[in-house]
């Protein structure tokens, strides 16, 4: 198994994706590892790099305020590019990068291509819950609009990813609505639930945003808009809370030495509201895998993101997803 790692990407780049990289292989010496970037860049951080590390020269650098579709097709020998032309090509069983989210999407586009009969890919990312098996989330920013029929493979896609990747035999499936009765919604919603009832998953109806991180479900669907919308909710209302918490336990003595109490507790609570447990995001319906780390990514993200990837490739996921929707293009029984 070969990951492509695009170590230009993001905005610790390259020290951090090298970093998560080295720890990654050392822990995990079965999986070889392509660090795809500028070379003389990438040299002097790799001292005492493990033998299943190596290097791939991509002379350019898709910038976080390039235009997606431009840059992709005018920086061929940019690390991110680079890296999905080893995934087309077969040379790598997936790739990883921290980069330009609109670019990482026109790169599984144009570059990877799409599964048959996949007419939108997803970005698909986990979210925290209170059941510790965390909320796969999709689409949250790959796609503004949506139609009924494209919410439906989401939520086939995102099924097939649970089951694969997390070992959930029965992943339970939720709409995001603003009310659980089956006629709420708006007409994307009305549409798309008949059609979620009827499909080959576990639906368990519309969910409430205020009900996510209860784990109402195991795969949360929701057009790009919404659920854009929802995750930076989510990361601001977290970040709002730990910064509270930290001015109220530093105000006196008394909450200091309760702060200390707490402590364990609270380092608990953080862990599971951290991004950087999670890995990364895949873009499910691209033929081949694509994982989109967070721009802020640290060396712990990118080794949990090679971890995640190591589990795809190993399970068989882009495999399995492309087997269903084979099925659904020739009428076979779902």
């Amino acid at each position: 198994m070969n990951i492509a790692i695009d170590v230009m990407g993001g905005d610790h780049a390259p020290k951090e994706p090298v970093q998560g990289a080295l720890e990654a292989a050392r822990e995990w010496p079965d999986v070889e590892l392509t660090l795809v970037g500028d070379e003389a860049k990438l040299r002097p951080l790799l001292a005492g790099a493990p033998s299943n590390v190596r290097v791939h020269h991509a002379a350019e650098t898709i910038e976080a305020e390039d235009e997606p579709v431009r840059a992709v097709r005018r920086k061929k020998d940019s690390s991110m590019v680079v890296a999905g032309t080893l995934v087309k090509t077969k040379q790598a069983s997936a790739m990883i990068s921290a980069g330009n989210t609109g670019a990482l999407m026109t790169t599984g586009l144009l570059v990877v291509g799409r599964i048959a009969g996949i007419e939108r890919p997803a970005l698909a990312s986990m979210l925290p819950s209170a059941s510790d098996s965390g909320i796969l989330a999709l689409d949250l920013g790959a796609n503004m609009d949506a139609s009924p029929q494209q919410l439906l493979q989401y939520a086939i896609m995102g099924s097939i990813y649970r089951s694969r990747v997390d070992g959930i035999e029965r992943p339970r499936v939720g709409l995001l609505n603003v009310g659980t009765e089956p006629g709420k919604g708006n007409e994307l919603t009305k549409a798309c639930f008949p059609l979620l009832e009827q499909a080959p998953i576990h639906f368990a109806g519309n969910v409430e945003a205020r009900d996510v991180l209860k784990g109402a479900c195991d795969v949360l669907v929701c057009d790009g808009f919404a659920g854009n919308i929802m995750l930076k909710s989510l990361e601001g209302a977290a970040s709002f809370i730990f910064s509270a918490l930290k001015t109220e336990f530093t105000r006196t003595t008394l909450t200091k030495l309760a702060a200390g109490i707490l402590k364990p507790g609270l380092s608990r609570f953080r862990k599971k509201m951290d991004y950087t447990e999670y890995g990364a995001a895949p873009l499910l319906g691209i033929d081949g895998l694509v994982l989109k780390c967070h721009g802020s990514s640290d060396a712990k993200a990118f080794k949990n993101a090679v971890r995640q990837a190591r589990i795809a490739v190993n399970n068989r996921l882009v495999g399995a997803i492309s087997d269903e929707f084979s099925k659904w293009e020739a009428g076979e029984p779902k």
